[in-house]
């Protein structure tokens, strides 16, 4: 069997626009999905049943069902309403891009509050103790001493859940996005070579792998370096 790399040299630029959209994609994401996790996760951790059974309720329904499903009901389920086709939020979830991003970012979210959750939990009490001899107030508490020490620990676990969403992001060419995916499914689509398609695809995925998993451990080293064990 011989690759054609004739065939990916000239669909070079779509395989760069898809990492384009790929990379639009997760940051979009994991910045919306992060901004609804700090609350769940705050949430989930709160002693009141009141407080803790809604975001409990949602990250179990959420890690429950599969991604597809989820992508699949925002974009083509909510459609079948009249009342959303008439409503002023129609323009956005009828565009491919605000749908993906949204079930993404709401995917991610769930996962996102459970490691945060974790982590605050796991937060050692001399440190809860400190602040509190120190006057501060529950607010200022959370605010400078339980969410900055938990979201730093959370850092390898957090790390996973991010490669996992950029492995997720592939689901979008399913909804007509043109990612990474996407144009492996067009190449192969056009000149009958799967294998050379994806597998360009596939080394496309794991070169953003090496990026991200490097980027991670620079940030473990600069914000968990004083938990490494000290050398004799």
């Amino acid at each position: 069997m011989i690759f054609d790399y004739n065939v990916i040299w000239s669909n070079l630029p779509l395989y760069l626009d898809g990492v384009l959209v790929t990379i639009k994609l997760l940051l979009i994401s994991l910045a919306l999905g992060l901004a609804m996790a700090v609350p769940l996760g705050l949430m989930r951790v709160s002693k009141s049943q009141l407080v803790n059974f809604p975001a409990w309720l949602y990250t179990y329904v959420i890690r429950g069902t599969p991604m597809l499903v989820q992508l699949f009901l925002i974009y083509y389920g909510l459609a079948q309403f009249e009342g959303v086709r008439d409503s002023m939020l129609w323009p956005y979830l009828s565009d491919a891009t605000f749908c993906a991003c949204l079930a993404f970012a709401i995917n991610t979210s769930a996962y996102s509050a459970e490691i945060l959750a974790g982590s605050l939990r796991a937060t050692p009490h001399g440190e809860i103790e400190a602040a509190k001899a120190m006057g501060m107030s529950r607010a200022k508490l959370y605010r400078r001493i339980l969410l900055p020490s938990a979201l730093r620990r959370a850092l390898p676990q957090y790390s996973n859940e991010v490669i996992m969403m950029l492995h997720t992001t592939s689901l979008a060419s399913i909804v007509t996005l043109i990612d990474i995916t996407g144009a492996a499914r067009t190449v192969s689509s056009q000149h009958y070579l799967p294998f050379e398609a994806f597998i360009t695809a596939g080394l496309l995925y794991l070169c953003l792998t090496f990026v991200l998993v490097r980027l991670f451990k620079l940030a473990e080293r600069r914000w968990l370096g004083y938990m490494a064990p000290r050398k004799a």
